[in-house]
């Protein structure tokens, strides 16, 4: 019982302890948890190479305190790894520790992240917390790139085509490498200028600078250039272009030589500059009638050669040989007398030659490639013909002409023309010489030779002067020249030498003066004297000009040509008068050579003489005509003069024999009497006489027509010449005939010219008509033409005259032989009989007659073979040996020809190759006659005795040569039945176990063979000896396991023990097997194995080796015996170790996630691979992110399978990318690390394209690997690097909107990423990528997709397409009515949003916009730009806003409301311009275009065009007001008393109407609303006019108009106007019911008057009233409440106080304004015209930008009154003191009292309605919600401080105009007042919409 009480006592006190420390845990249960949410672990990143004491984390944010006395927590660092860590546990802060060293991210240190726990100890409870603090080190850029090499090489041939990769060296680890991290690791490449080598950089290129691949730019000349050396720069990518660090390498570009040369010849002399070689021509030169064998080789000097320009090809049997060829030559028949041979150049003569025909040969020799190549060369071959001298010398030339200047000096050459440009040559030829050899004659004179010379020397010959010359004293020298060569002499031939003339004679007159008598009666121009100069010089040097100095007194005049002088005009003669005239003649040399003399005229005035001839005005005529001039024709006016008045007449006296021409006797018109022949006469000179009949009275003068040539003949051919010639075929150039035309034609038009009609490509005629070859013709392929020649005249109008010429093509033995087969390949036994024919040859020649004969042209092989030179039967001469040939194949290759006997041409070629077959000649021959061997009693089966060895002399390769081996089973059987040997290696092996007696000797005969035909053999025999028992050691064990050994086991570790045992005998061990490596060693005397390298588990796990012991007897005989006993197994295994660190897959890996992926979505899967095994190769992986904004991952990862997936929703983050590191870890988490970059790039369908193929999805995603690698690599072709990616995989989708599925068909939707930009490629840029490869792609496809498998298409994704679609069907929506429709709805969308959302909210704001409207002021002066809300919009803007949000109150359908939209934003911006630029009275201002208005008109045909000019000048004269007024109708009488007589004031509205408003509208005017449309307004007309016909409407004019269909926009405009009724009549009740009772009276008084006189006009049941009489001059405020359509815009003014009725009328123009008053304006409408016009179209110049707002005053003034809804009229008096009194006649000069003073009332503001989404000017705003509110906003501060007054007292009116008082001045600036409070909010609250707006 005690033991129960004390057990219940403990149990009690145990309770209590217990909850009292589960109270105090759960009391610090919090401490050492983090105060922050979050993942646990704190990742930060530091800079690398960090100063020591960077803080890391400022703040732990572990609960609980680590201070103070009590403490309650205790913080310490855990796993700091090099300690790079410090703590401060007070305040919970991290430190770097870099004290004494540097945080390097990079290698050797590699510290690319620390990760330390900071353990926490809750003191209180004693729980510990480990919080993981990872330190991510990022990279600077403060390493450079390296290349590994300094200097890299690379061969490129120089025919490597441009644009090839010529080399990839820096790929790989072989370029530069960055041990930065990410872009500052990252290398590209690029080609630097090299100072050294400034065209490396251009030649070479690397266009993709990651890859470093170096492409060839331009061509490479190995001629000009054999080596390049290229700068290559190696640069990181950082960020920072400053930042970026480079290094560079020389890569060295040998240039190797190709075939890009042909041959050139020897000597080469090169032209300057250049790389060609001068042209050469050879020499040679041999008598004549030589036989051949005489001269032959002829002798060339220098000798023949050419060499192929690319001396350095590789190898050397690659370069080609050189082969000649005489191309051309001339004579023609140059072939028949020499030929030259093809290889080696030697020149022979094939028959004598007679130098009367020939005396020289000229040909091109031509040398050529071997191979084919394309660039023969060319060189000249002169051979000379050496004759005898029996040829006389000859001049080319039977006369010469030369001219010599007469002031030459002494050595002169004569020149060939009067220019002197070139020397006179004389050419002298011997036959005897050749022509272009000097001849080496004499020439001498037979006169003249004191003054003329010939040089004696050379083939042309000049003349030159030996003593001067003057051609005054002789013009000519002709003498006779002769050339003599010493024995014959030439004929004499003529020189003429021309002495030119030179200035060294002065003119001069034939007296020293002059006495001329003249008569008064002499009219001017009449002659006086003919003066004459002489002299000596010629052409202009003797061209003499007269002037006269002075004493002319301008009286006469002199001819400056002629030296005549005559009376000057105007000049009066009188009797007495004398003159000395001084007359200059001066020659026309130039100015530096001119010579002048000068002569004195006395002339003396007489009375009057009657004795002077008739004069012609001129003495010489000149005329040029036409042969084809008609008959008749005048010609020319020779009419002359006679002084006295005689009759004259006129004859030809001479010169026109035939009577061609005809002069008139009395006009002396001279006409065309006969037609012209110019090919008969081309020239005439006639000689004309005037006479007037007495025998002095006779005159002459010379007229010389030259008559011009027309093309009237065409060419016509010889007919002498012959039509058919014949021409040799392979002749190029040959001359094939002569035709020639002539064309009696002049000039151009008898030049002739010849051309080809056909054959154009094979024959050329030259400008003689001369016809040649152009291409050697081939006469078996054609050997007849028919050549059409053309003849033309060089005229405009062509004449041409053709003529066929046959053309015979002669047959030249231009072809070789040609063999059957160009090869022949037969084989033959080396033992093969002789004469034995084994080969029929046979060879064709296409050439007429030939003779073909065959024969061996390989000398070698004519004396193995032998060729029957007429059948072509090859057979064998000498026998052949196998072995004889050094190759194996023993083949002889030689070449055959076959020629025609009769023929010139090369023989025809071919190859025969012969393979003789070996036949065996040696046997195999053993290394040793005797071979000894050891074997164990007891060997089991396959041990190795000895190793026997045989050799062939046959040919190596040849079955002969192949020996084998195998046992003699005859002589010793027994043997042979336990003995063998191994039949290739000739090992000597038991074949079974043995068990024989010790000390037993065995024989065995052993047989090596061969495998030639026929098969030969040798042998050989080997003795076996068996062992004793005892001499063999025995193993203790037969197998032996030691444990594994690691493969980090050092060298020298022991690894097992091996013992064996033999009776007295020295063991000795070894490995015989197993140990091929060399992995092990043992101790050949202890059998301790041990590790001799270092091992690999990887490489090797396990080693089996076999191990024997032998005596040390036996080892010394060196023939070991293994036994069952003294061999042994032993097996070791390799334990592997965690030696190997992970490998990813990939460097980098490149994934993209989709916008609408969901969360944990798979992106990719990355895989790490390691060579170790079992848990060293299990891999965990874990991610390294950046910290991503809100503390996201952004991506986990399973950390066993590597499947990385999403952990955040990617909406609306398209073209961002996250780049991140992925570390695998092996030994599940706890061995070697590695890291991988990957690349996740957000895209979304604008990047992907669709593949479109015709195999279900299904096969697609069998293969979806390979395709996608397919698709990646075209793509990497133009983006290294690219990463393809696969999105989805589906059945096609097609149809309308892309609904429906085949699934027969796939969808591949794809995207790229580009690792340069980390961004998706575009998606038109991928569509080209594989679109244009679509044809390879296909291709590649094929394997994977199946027969048939193919891409149908690229296209856009579904998404993408769906919205072009609805985009494109837009715009061809047929019918107004859709259109309207969509237009409408797109329109409206914001607008229901914007209701939806805050329609509470702005009814009040729309009550607050009413209240606050008409406070604003209506306009500005212009100033400078916009800078906030107010300035851009402009005051008139933001009433038009205010405005708007007022009438946008009511709900209308969204069709309605689209139209309504578009009116209001047209004609407001408009209005507002307008209006801007009106004056007070309605007028314009100077600078506004007369286009725009105030007035907008919505034009049916285009709702956003505005049509109304604001006044028409030229409208007419305006009538009186009178005229007017008289003729209203009696019920609008009242109106014109109103009108006549009461004084509105000043108008602060700008008011218009229309062009075409009806003068009987005018005061119907006053009555309309706000807007009308043209349509409604010719509505309107009508109907009033049909009720002026006694046709009456009961129902508004919106309601029912008969016989009228309205359109869609007619309705939407309708329920528009019927919106505006309505709320007129809720203002127009509001008003009434908010009138003081002294105003009612008044103001219903005035409401009925108007209302009467609107129904004058319209008649309109509604509006009743008495008559006008009631209503007094100025009346309150009347308010017109007929339902008519909008009439009249009305917009504010820029002095506006207050709102007075609008103007109905038109503004005047300008020109009027002054003379007119406003009232006359109002009356001069009325007599209009009802004629209804056009509306212009709108300005094209935009309207001047809005005026800036003016200052606020300091404290806002109250608002004004609210005004009442338009069309409400309101008189007020003007506070300008410019302002017009308006509607006041000029006879009323009597003021108006105080009681016509027209007063205003308070009208209170209209109940919200709904309102509407704001269009217009305002639909581009951004945020316009915000705007709108905080509008709203400021109206309720608006109203708070300005509360409107319910009544407006009355106002006084104004008789005259009046300075303003203070308070009627102020009105404007209160007004800016009100209006600057909603500026300065609307800036507070949006200070950057000024620019958003």
């Amino acid at each position: 019982m005690l033991q129960q009480l004390c057990f219940s006592k403990w149990l009690a006190i145990g309770i209590a302890v217990s909850v009292v420390f589960m109270y105090c845990l759960a009391q610090n249960d919090d401490d050492c948890k983090l105060a922050r949410a979050g993942p646990p672990a704190t990742i930060v990143p530091i800079d690398e190479e960090s100063r020591n004491g960077t803080i890391l984390v400022d703040n732990m944010l572990i609960k609980g305190t680590a201070r103070g006395p009590d403490p309650t927590i205790e913080l310490t660092l855990k796993d700091n790894v090099d300690y790079w860590v410090i703590l401060d546990p007070i305040n919970q802060r991290l430190y770097l520790n870099s004290t004494g060293r540097i945080l390097d991210r990079d290698p050797p240190m590699s510290i690319q992240s620390i990760v330390v726990q900071v353990q926490c100890i809750n003191r209180k409870v004693g729980t510990i917390i480990y919080h993981e603090v990872r330190i991510v080190v990022r990279d600077r850029n403060d390493n450079s790139p390296q290349f590994q090499q300094q200097q890299y090489y690379v061969a490129v041939n120089e025919l490597t085509p441009v644009g090839t990769t010529i080399f990839t060296g820096f790929s790989g680890n072989n370029g530069a490498t960055d041990i930065d991290d990410g872009p500052n690791g990252q290398i590209e490449y690029v080609i630097q200028y090299n100072p050294n080598d400034p065209t490396s950089n251009g030649t070479f290129d690397i266009p993709l600078t990651l890859s470093g691949a170096v492409v060839l730019r331009e061509r490479l000349n190995y001629e000009e250039k054999t080596r390049y050396f290229v700068i290559v720069q190696a640069n990181d990518r950082a960020q920072n272009l400053i930042e970026r660090r480079t290094s560079t390498a020389t890569l060295t570009v040998d240039v190797l030589d190709g075939d890009d040369l042909g041959p050139m010849f020897l000597p080469c002399i090169l032209v300057y500059n250049t790389r060609d070689c001068r042209p050469l021509t050879y020499q040679a030169s041999l008598p004549e009638l030589t036989a051949p064998a005489r001269v032959n080789p002829i002798n060339v000097m220098p000798p023949i050669q050419a060499i192929d320009q690319d001396r350095n090809i590789q190898p050397p049997s690659d370069r080609p040989g050189i082969l000649y060829f005489i191309l051309v030559g001339t004579p023609e028949d140059y072939a028949h007398y020499f030929s030259m041979n093809v290889t080696t150049a030697e020149l022979s003569l094939l028959k004598p030659i007679n130098r009367d025909f020939h005396q020289k040969f000229d040909l091109v020799v031509k040398a050529e490639q071997d191979n084919g190549h394309p660039l023969p060369a060319f060189a000249n071959l002169h051979i000379e013909v050496l004759d005898e001298n029996n040829q006389y010398p000859y001049f080319t030339e039977s006369m010469y002409e030369g001219f010599i200047l007469e002031s030459s000096p002494v050595g002169t050459t004569i020149a060939d023309n009067q220019n002197l440009t070139s020397a006179l040559q004389i050419i002298a030829l011997d036959n005897d010489i050749e022509e272009t050899k000097d001849p080496e004659l004499h020439l001498f004179l037979n006169d003249y030779n004191t003054f003329f010379t010939v040089t004696q020397t050379g083939i042309t010959r000049y003349l030159t002067l030996l003593q001067p010359v003057d051609r005054e004293l002789q013009q000519l020298y002709t003498f006779s020249m002769t050339a003599s060569d010493g024995v014959q002499e030439s004929l004499p031939v003529t020189v003429n030498i021309i002495v030119i003339d030179a200035n060294d004679n002065t003119p001069t007159f034939s007296n020293i003066s002059y006495n001329v008598k003249i008569y008064t009666d002499m009219r001017p121009g009449e002659s006086v004297i003919k003066l004459t100069a002489m002299d000596a010089d010629d052409g202009p040097n003797g061209q003499i000009r007269y002037e006269i100095l002075a004493g002319d007194q301008n009286d006469f005049i002199i001819n400056e040509q002629t030296g005549h002088i005559i009376i000057a005009s105007g000049v009066m003669l009188s009797v007495g008068r004398s003159y000395a005239l001084t007359v200059k003649a001066s020659d026309n040399a130039p100015l530096a050579q001119r010579r002048s003399s000068i002569t004195t005229v006395y002339i003396e005035v007489l009375p009057p003489n009657n004795q002077s001839p008739p004069r012609f005005p001129q003495q010489m005529y000149s005329l040029e005509i036409s042969e084809a001039m008609r008959i008749g024709a005048i010609l020319l006016n020779l009419q002359a003069t006679d002084r006295e008045g005689d009759p004259i007449t006129y004859v030809i006296q001479n010169g026109d024999p035939q009577q061609v021409f005809n002069l008139s006797r009395t006009s002396g018109l001279l006409a065309l009497g006969k037609p012209l022949d110019r090919e008969s006469t081309d020239r005439y000179i006639l000689i004309v006489t005037a006479s007037d009949g007495r025998p002095d009275g006779t005159s002459t003068a010379t007229v010389n027509v030259v008559v011009t040539d027309v093309n009237d003949n065409g060419p016509v051919f010889d007919p002498f010449l012959p039509k058919n010639v014949t021409v040799q075929e392979e002749e190029a150039n040959a001359f094939v005939g002569q035709v020639r035309a002539t064309d009696p034609d002049a000039g151009i038009n008898g030049q002739v010219r010849y051309s080809l009609a056909n054959f154009n490509h094979l024959f050329r005629i030259t400008s003689n008509g001369s016809i040649y070859t152009s291409v050697k013709l081939n006469r078996e392929k054609r050997d007849y033409y028919e050549l059409i020649i053309e003849a033309t005249d060089g005229a405009l109008d062509v004449r041409r005259t053709t003529l066929t010429l046959g053309i015979k093509v002669l047959d030249i033995d231009d072809n070789s032989p040609v063999f059957t087969n160009s090869s022949y390949t037969v084989s033959i036994p080396e033992n093969l009989a002789l004469g034995t024919v084994f080969l029929r040859l046979e060879a064709k020649d296409v050439d007429l007659g030939s003779n073909i004969t065959y024969g061996i042209r390989t000398q070698e092989a004519r004396k193995f073979f032998s060729l029957n030179k007429f059948t072509g039967e090859l057979s064998l001469l000498k026998p052949l040996d196998f072995e004889s040939f050094a190759d194996t194949d023993a083949t002889f290759t030689f070449l055959v020809e076959a020629f025609d006997i009769s023929g010139t041409m090369p023989p025809g070629l071919a190859t025969v190759t012969v393979r003789i077959r070996d036949m065996n000649d040696y046997s195999p021959v053993f290394s040793k006659p005797l071979y000894r061997g050891m074997v164990a009693p007891d060997a089991i089966k396959g041990t190795v005795i000895a190793t026997v060895s045989a050799e062939d002399q046959d040919p190596p390769g040849t079955p002969a040569s192949l020996v084998r081996y195998k046992v003699d089973v005859v002589q010793f059987p027994y043997s042979a039945s336990i003995f063998d040997v191994e039949e290739d290696s000739g090992r000597v092996v038991t074949r079974v176990n043995l068990n024989e007696e010790p000390s037993t000797l065995f024989k065995l005969i052993v047989i090596a063979y061969d495998d030639g035909d026929p098969v030969k053999f040798n042998t050989t025999t080997v003795e076996i000896s068996v062992l004793q028992p005892s001499v063999i050691p025995r193993f203790t064990q037969d197998e032996y396991r030691p444990p594994p050994v690691s493969e980090g086991a050092p060298k020298g570790t022991q690894v097992a023990v091996i013992a064996a045992a033999a009776l007295n005998q020295t063991i000795i061990y070894s490995i015989v097997s197993g140990n091929e490596d060399g992995a092990f060693a043992i101790n050949n005397r202890t059998g301790v194995i041990f590790i001799n390298k270092s091992l690999d588990y990887e490489t090797v796990k396990n080693y089996v080796l076999r191990v024997q012991a032998d005596s040390l007897q036996v080892v010394r005989t060196n023939l070991p015996v293994p036994s069952k006993s003294n061999t042994a197994k032993v097996i070791i295994e390799v334990q592997d170790e965690n030696d190997h660190a992970p490998v990813f897959t990939k460097k980098l890996y490149i994934g993209g996630v989709s916008e609408d992926n969901r969360m944990f979505a798979a992106v990719m899967k990355v895989k790490a691979t390691d060579k170790d095994t079992g848990n060293f190769s299990a891999m965990q992986y874990r991610l390294i992110i950046p910290p991503i904004k809100d503390g996201k991952e952004g991506f986990v990862i399973e950390p066993y399978t590597g499947i990385i997936k999403t952990a955040m929703l990617f909406k609306n983050m398209r073209r961002s990318y996250f780049k991140f590191q992925v570390i695998a870890t092996d030994n599940y988490g706890k061995g070697l690390s590695n890291k991988s970059d990957v690349l996740v790039s957000v895209v979304n369908q604008l990047d992907m394209q669709v593949i479109v193929s015709n195999v279900p999805p299904t096969l697609v995603e069998q293969s979806k690997d390979q395709l996608i690698g397919i698709l990646e690599r075209y793509v990497q072709d133009q983006i290294p690097g690219a990463k393809v990616v696969v999105e989805s995989i589906g059945a096609r989708r097609f149809g309308d909107g892309y609904s429906e599925e085949d699934y027969s068909k796939s969808d591949l939707m794809v995207y790229a990423i580009d690792p340069q930009t980390n961004r998706a490629i575009m998606r038109n840029e991928l569509f080209k990528f594989l679109d244009g490869k679509l044809l390879d792609i296909n291709k590649e496809f094929q394997p994977y997709l199946g027969q048939g498998g193919r891409i149908l298409e690229i296209r856009t994704p579904d998404v993408v397409a769906n919205v072009k679609k609805q985009a494109q069907a837009v715009g061809y929506t047929e019918g107004a009515l859709l259109a309207l429709a969509v237009i409408i709805i797109l329109c409206c969308m914001p607008a229901i949003l914007i209701v939806m959302v805050s329609y509470r909210q702005r009814q009040a704001e729309c009550a607050k916009t009413a209240r606050i409207q008409m406070a604003l002021p209506a306009g500005k002066p212009a100033s400078a730009p916009a800078t906030n809300l107010y300035e851009e919009l402009g005051d008139s803007t933001i009433l038009f806003l205010l405005y708007h949000f007022q009438q946008s109150r009511g709900k209308k359908s969204v069709f309605e409301e689209g139209d309504h939209q578009r009116a209001i934003s047209s004609f407001a911006s408009r209005a507002i311009e307008a209006h801007k630029q009106s004056n007070i009275n309605g007028t314009l201002n100077n600078n506004l275009p007369k286009s725009a208005s105030n007035i907008t008109f919505i034009s049916d045909e285009n709702p956003l065009t505005t049509q109304n000019p604001l006044y028409v000048e030229g409208t007419g004269v305006l009538p009186e007001r009178e005229d007017f007024l008289a003729s209203l109708s009696p019920r609008r009488l009242p109106l014109k008393d109103v009108l006549m007589g009461c004084p509105l004031g000043d108008l602060h509205r700008a008011w218009t109407l229309p062009t075409h408003t009806s003068g009987k509208r005018v005061s119907n005017a006053l009555s309309r609303a706000v807007i009308m449309d043209p349509v409604q307004w010719e509505q309107e007309r009508n109907r009033a006019e049909r009720e002026r016909a006694g046709i009456q409407h009961s129902s508004p004019i919106f309601g029912k108009i008969i016989g009228t269909k309205l359109s869609v926009k007619e309705k939407a405009r309708q329920f528009e106007q019927q919106a505006l009724q309505e709320m007129k009549q809720v203002k127009s009740q509001e008003v009434r019911s908010l009138r003081s009772p002294a105003h009612s009276s008044s103001a219903q008084e005035a409401e009925s008057t108007l209302e009467m006189s609107s129904e004058s006009f319209l008649a309109s049941p509604d509006h009743r009233s008495p008559s006008f009489s009631s209503l007094t001059c100025c009346s309150e405020i009347v308010e017109l409440e007929t339902p008519e359509i909008p009439f009249v815009i009305i917009t504010h003014h820029d002095t506006s106080e207050q709102l007075s009725p609008p103007p109905c009328h038109k503004p005047p123009s300008p020109s009027l304004r002054t003379k007119i008053s406003t009232h006359q304006n109002l009356l001069s409408l009325q007599l209009k015209t009802e004629v209804m016009e056009s509306i212009p179209d709108p300005p094209k110049t935009p309207p001047p930008p809005p005026p800036p707002p003016p200052p606020p005053p300091p404290t806002p003034p109250p608002l004004p009154p609210r005004l009442p809804s338009p069309p409400a009229i309101f008189l007020s008096p003007s506070s300008s003191t410019s302002a017009l009194q308006l509607l006041s006649p000029a006879k009323h000069t009597k003021p108006p009292s105080k009681q016509e003073v027209c007063s205003q009332a308070c009208v209170p503001d209209p109940p919200p309605l709904p309102r509407r989404e704001l269009k217009g000017i305002l639909k581009n705003i951004q945020n316009l919600a915000d705007i709108e509110k905080s509008v709203a906003n400021m109206y309720s501060q608006i109203d708070k401080n300005h509360v409107l007054p319910k009544h407006i007292a009355k106002l006084k009116p104004v008789a005259t105009p009046d300075p303003p008082c203070t308070e009627t001045v102020s009105e404007p600036s209160q007004q800016n007042g009100n209006l600057s409070l909603v500026v300065e909010e609307l800036e507070r609250r949006f200070p950057s919409q000024s620019t958003a707006l």
